[in-house]
């Protein structure tokens, strides 16, 4: 490609990005979305704006399960914490989870869905039989059944990637276990792809086959792995909630869903303290909900004119 030639796509590339952002801003789902997501990040990333640093049962100085009052405006867990100061520093530990596991998702859904696209034949049965497996398998069972026996594997001591070790392995185990369908959807994308003019041209100009998929064809896809990579957040964020739910999270790194197991175990729902039981779950609920809104402003924003970049 010729410097002239890049220099001219230089405007036209900005006016499309300015057009993408007014119609992605202007949607309503969008807009909603990005509002709760950008404040709960926020809390995620500097947890001293709105609470102290994380309490624990030793410096705990609440009552024990105490409704919402002045002092403790979301109330206080089974050994006097207070729920608001566990809910905001969980925020980061299950966003860490969702997003990371996301990014895992992602890399080996794209890859597996790009080479079965791009090469067809022998590659593209072998690989798409073992999408099928992962894709037909509800994720969240297969899930409960390795996050168990790769906690084994790796113990519960010290920390992996500065990760401690249960954290790593959901993280890990979610990842693998949720990219079938991403990897359907970019291999029907690449199946098109594959097919046009520019792809050719790259062919012919003697371009290698990882050369095309990366430059090429990769480029155009980024449309759908961003509408589609919300969408997995969401889904990663009920998993992990689930895995923590039934004991498989980490409880000195208390996320969402372990204190949800936590609530349980102390039981909050037979004693009346829905506080407890309710901060946790609504926090999972809008920002699930959130992501499934900005993955469908995505979608819409792209789909209707989606351009493909040679």
């Amino acid at each position: 490609m010729s410097e002239d030639s890049t220099i001219h796509r230089a405007p036209v590339r900005l006016r499309a990005t300015r057009a993408f952002l007014r119609k992605f801003t202007g949607h309503v789902g969008a807009r909603i979305g990005l509002s709760f997501l950008a404040f709960v990040l926020v809390l995620a990333a500097v947890p001293r704006l709105l609470v102290g640093p994380l309490q624990t049962a030793a410096n705990a100085t609440g009552d024990f399960l105490a409704p919402p009052n002045a002092q403790n405006i979301l109330g206080t867990d089974e050994v006097g914490r207070d729920v608001l100061n566990l809910v905001v520093h969980g925020a980061r530990v299950s966003l860490t989870i969702a997003l990371m596991a996301t990014v895992i998702c992602l890399i080996v859904g794209t890859a597996i869905g790009l080479l079965s696209g791009y090469y067809r034949g022998r590659v593209d049965v072998w690989l798409m039989r073992l999408t099928d497996f992962f894709f037909i398998v509800p994720t969240f069972v297969l899930a409960l059944v390795i996050t168990p026996v790769f906690l084994e594997v790796v113990g519960r001591g010290g920390t992996i990637l500065g990760f401690r070790p249960s954290l790593f392995v959901i993280i890990l185990v979610i990842g693998l276990t949720s990219w079938g369908f991403v990897a359907r959807i970019v291999r029907s994308q690449t199946l098109t792809l594959r097919e046009r003019q520019f792809v050719d041209r790259a062919r012919v100009v003697g371009s290698s086959d990882l050369g095309i998929m990366i430059r090429h064809i990769l480029p155009n896809l980024v449309p759908q792995i961003a509408a589609n990579g919300a969408l997995v957040v969401a889904n990663a964020i009920y998993i992990e909630t689930a895995l923590s739910f039934l004991g498989l999270g980490d409880p000195l790194q208390p996320s969402w869903g372990t204190m949800l197991y936590l609530a349980q175990r102390a039981g909050a729902a037979s004693v009346g303290a829905w506080w407890y039981l309710g901060a946790p779950g609504l926090c999972v609920l809008i920002v699930s909900l959130s992501f499934v809104l900005v993955g469908n402003a995505l979608d819409d924003t792209f789909n209707p004119r989606w351009r493909v970049i040679p």
